[in-house]
């Protein structure tokens, strides 16, 4: 304590340097870059994909099964800031959107898009009781939709195509393309064969892509051989809890994959996988 009153001075201009530093960090990460990154956030059984286009503009599609996603954003983001443009809900099942409500309710969210389907857990209302309270504006997806990030980055909505109201809710997921430059990521929600199909008869020259995010956490009742083979990505993501009860992924997603040549990266394995591309050259960490 001594030592503390005879050396103030230096005790106070540490502290203050320290603060300055710690503010031309956060101010250093939020320069604009050529840089798109990607993360697929390890959330257990679940999905949550974070995209951070080079001027920052933010997309969080699903928020996984629980308050996880908060800290996975905590570790991304600089200090303090709470800003995300749009959340999208794939599809409103639980392993999906979990998190959302935690993250509405704590982060300043400029939009939300969903496919326009209702799922009876009470997570679901939830969530679209915190959109409401919080003046949130509301979208629903449709193919032809397109949010561009206005630095070359453009998030491109394939499906739905029609009113999935009354579907099932994997049936109804958002099929969303992100493209930069020549790279591109099929961000596929739980979407199912039934929607890969239709998507293969509307126009199968659009789904190439440089990265699949498997469907429905790699369970075989997506990603068919026909639809993987028309994607022909270089690299396939498996979100998925590690021993999850429901064997995710299946044998034959992965025989699937391997036969199309997809280098196979699992949030199981790995935690969270992120990639940055300059819209040329794609890495992965």
């Amino acid at each position: 304590m001594d030592l503390l009153k005879r050396y103030w001075r230096e005790a106070l201009l540490g502290a203050l340097l320290l603060a300055s530093v710690a503010v031309w960090i956060c101010v250093w990460q939020k320069q604009p870059s050529d840089l798109l990154h990607v993360y697929f956030l390890d959330v257990g059984q679940g999905d949550s994909i974070f995209i951070d286009s080079p001027t920052h503009g933010r997309i969080l599609l699903d928020g996984g099964p629980n308050a996880k996603v908060l800290t996975e954003l905590g570790k991304i983001l600089p200090f303090g800031d709470t800003r995300i443009d749009m959340v999208i809900e794939s599809h409103p099942d639980k392993d999906h959107i979990g998190g959302l409500p935690d993250v509405v309710s704590r982060f300043d969210v400029g939009a939300f898009l969903e496919p326009g389907v209702e799922s009876p857990n009470k997570v679901d209302d939830e969530l679209r009781r915190r959109i409401n309270e919080k003046n949130i504006p509301h979208l629903l997806a449709r193919r032809g939709m397109v949010v561009n990030f206005g630095d070359g980055v453009r998030l491109e909505i394939l499906f739905p195509d029609q009113d999935v109201s009354n579907w099932e809710t994997n049936d109804a997921s958002i099929v969303a393309r992100l493209v930069y430059g020549n790279t591109s990521f099929l961000l596929t929600g739980d979407s199912t064969k039934k929607a890969e199909y239709i998507l293969l008869g509307l126009d199968p020259a659009v789904l190439k892509s440089t990265v699949l995010k498997a469907g429905h956490h790699g369970s075989r009742t997506s990603t068919s051989l026909p639809y993987a083979e028309a994607v022909a990505p270089e690299y396939a993501i498996i979100s998925a809890g590690k021993n999850n009860p429901y064997g995710h992924p299946h044998a034959e997603t992965l025989d699937i994959l391997k036969k199309i040549g997809a280098k196979i990266l699992s949030t199981a394995e790995l935690g969270t996988i992120q990639f940055e591309t300059d819209g040329i050259v794609l890495v992965t960490k």
